[in-house]
């Protein structure tokens, strides 16, 4: 399955939203999505974005693509479940994205959202990978923003 995440960066913080269904039920991450058949995957991130957290963005460019792979639930017995056939495998790409309107609001999978500076990300728990893609989605906007003031 192919997924797309928006990382919005706005006055030293990103938009993290809390998962209202699997996988990651109840934990913080990046919003974003399922791509849907025949969308364009910017076309899926501004339309993941405004449906989870209500705001209209313009997608600025890729950060990272990565895989996660989720291991077949276990069996009624409790023995684990059959390794061949994990439960998830998502290839994920995640975006840096730019606010250009709308009013933010949690919505659709997202429980509700926080803002977080990079210095905080450990108080919400997100995940290894989700840590990294902020991490860099940071360094990149400071370098973006750099580079405007020249």
């Amino acid at each position: 399955m192919i997924g797309v995440g928006g990382v919005v960066i706005e006055s030293g913080r990103t938009l993290l939203i809390r998962r209202g269904s699997a996988p990651l039920q109840g934990e913080w991450s990046i919003p974003g999505g399922l791509l849907e058949v025949g969308e364009t995957l910017e076309q899926g991130v501004v339309r993941e974005l405004a449906e989870e957290t209500g705001l209209e963005v313009q997608v600025l460019e890729l950060i990272e693509v990565f895989e996660r792979i989720f291991p077949a639930p276990a069996n009624a017995d409790g023995t684990p479940g059959d390794p061949a056939r994990p439960q998830y495998h998502f290839v994920i790409l995640d975006y840096l994205c730019e606010i250009r309107g709308g009013a933010i609001a949690a919505a659709s999978d997202a429980l509700e959202f926080a803002w977080a500076r990079e210095e905080d990300l450990s108080k919400f728990n997100v995940t290894v990978a989700v840590n990294r893609v902020l991490r860099k989605a940071f360094a990149r906007a400071r370098q973006r923003a750099a580079e405007n003031r020249v």
